[in-house]
């Protein structure tokens, strides 16, 4: 085993194809950028080449600032995407812990059952969900969405947690029982900032879906005030005629924030998925 991995012709082979799907990954985001900048009739006569300087523009930006109101767009996806990050950790967290530190009647059967939410899609409950915004009268505001993501992400979250959890010393979480800690305490102080890797893993793992997705905020929060980023870009888009300068421009502007988020934790996720795979 040991020689297969130290084998040139292995290491390069696999270098070489991790390179290339990375390549296939970024080129979509590259072409969205470089598009972003160039005129209309540029986009579609040379849609791989660079902006030049006769192809450059920001006409499409320029429309997006004026057109939509691309800033409460921007905001609404934030406040969405942070605050159902924040409760699918906390919560994800707090039951992951609960089944991996106390043995009742019931556990096994509790954790498959939070297991079949990655495998059922949420999507199949959509007139169920919106049946019951409209009843709560949560129809139209971020809230709304806030629940519909953190039940999305919860299963995924006890999955990924539980595991590592786990492996957290029986010891450490002892001694702090007898040096009078609660289990509130032991939870937050010192099983918490061990299994941090984990918690950047499920944060990234999710907040993909929640900012790209289009579904939820179509159906749930299509008004005006509450529009997130993805759904106010479709603004651009007609039936007959679509701005595809305003377009990639959107795009462009909605994918920094995901890129940047992705930059601070990708140590962090790439801690949490070695270390998963080592335990």
């Amino acid at each position: 085993m040991n020689k297969a991995r130290q084998n040139p012709f292995n290491t390069a082979a696999m270098h070489g194809a991790l390179i290339l799907y990375t390549l296939i990954a970024l080129f979509p985001v590259f072409v969205i950028l470089i598009n972003s900048f160039k005129t209309r009739r540029a986009i579609f006569r040379e849609p791989l080449a660079l902006p030049s300087a006769d192809s450059f523009s920001l006409i499409g930006y320029e429309t997006v600032m004026k057109q939509g109101d691309f800033f409460l767009y921007f905001q609404n996806s934030m406040i969405v995407t942070v605050a159902s990050l924040f409760f699918v950790l906390l919560f994800g967290a707090m039951a992951a812990y609960a089944l991996s530190e106390y043995q009742f009647r019931g556990n096994l059967l509790m954790g498959l059952y939070l297991a079949l939410g990655i495998m059922i899609p949420i999507r199949i409950g959509t007139v169920a969900i919106l049946e019951m915004m409209v009843a709560t009268g949560l129809v139209n505001t971020l809230w709304a969405l806030i629940l519909v993501y953190t039940a999305q992400g919860l299963p995924l979250a006890v999955f990924i947690l539980s595991e590592f959890m786990r492996q957290v010393s029986d010891d450490l979480k002892n001694a702090g029982r007898i040096d009078g800690l609660s289990e509130y305490t032991i939870f937050f102080r010192l099983v918490l900032p061990l299994v941090r890797p984990a918690m950047a893993t499920v944060a990234v793992f999710n907040m993909i879906p929640i900012w790209n997705d289009l579904w939820f905020p179509l159906i749930l929060a299509p008004a005006e005030e509450t529009k997130t980023l993805t759904l106010g870009s479709q603004v651009f888009i007609g039936q007959f005629v679509t701005d595809w300068n305003a377009v990639l421009s959107a795009l462009s502007m909605a994918i920094l924030p995901v890129l940047v988020l992705y930059v601070i934790f990708s140590r962090q996720l790439i801690r949490g998925i070695t270390s998963g795979a080592v335990k």
